[in-house]
């Protein structure tokens, strides 16, 4: 027999995405969001999604810009803390030592430390009841010399266990695999 379970507990893993802001005073601040990805690849654009009352909800709704940052397994506490602090209670960046670095294209902070940054700008947005779905444009990326996303290094999050964890090994390559089946 069959069960039902929650919807995002099937659809993992999800990268674990640092999104940060800055707030009506100018104060970076990172929050860690379940809900994610790729939106569009022309133009390329990433959608996001919060609910109202969320700290950085007011953020995007007032700067239209934020950055999506891609989390190194050796910080996987301080993105956790990301999204069970408030920036309204606590200055996340003091806490976890982490580095706030001003976008030169976007009006929002990324982090020093983590290796990869997306820099956006909001271009839609869509009340979806509980949660807003905001829509970035993609205005620019930051990669850190040498690194590659698909490395191993990046973690992910298991809703249906509430894990992080990093890849494992490529079964198949994309695109090429399935050819076996094409007459």
């Amino acid at each position: 027999m069959k069960k039902s379970i929650k919807p995002q507990a099937l659809l993992f893993p999800n990268p674990v995405l640092v999104v940060c802001t800055y707030d009506a005073d100018g104060k970076p601040n990172a929050a860690t969001l379940a809900w994610g990805g790729i939106a569009s690849s022309e133009p390329p654009a990433i959608s996001i999604a919060l609910q109202k009352p969320r700290y950085t909800y007011e953020a995007l709704t007032s700067r239209k810009a934020f950055t999506v940052n891609l989390v190194p397994a050796k910080y996987a506490a301080e993105a956790d803390y990301f999204g069970i602090a408030s920036g309204r209670d606590a200055d996340k960046f003091a806490v976890t030592g982490l580095t706030p670095v001003k976008s030169e294209i976007v009006d929002a902070p990324y982090i020093a430390e983590f290796p990869y940054a997306l820099e956006c700008e909001v271009i839609h947005t869509l009340d979806l009841g509980r949660h807003t779905l905001f829509i970035g444009e993609v205005k620019g990326t930051i990669v850190e010399d040498g690194a590659t996303p698909w490395g191993g290094d990046i973690i992910s999050w298991n809703a249906a266990t509430s894990e992080y964890f990093t890849q494992g090994a490529a079964v198949a390559t994309a695109f090429d695999a399935g050819r076996k089946f094409m007459k």
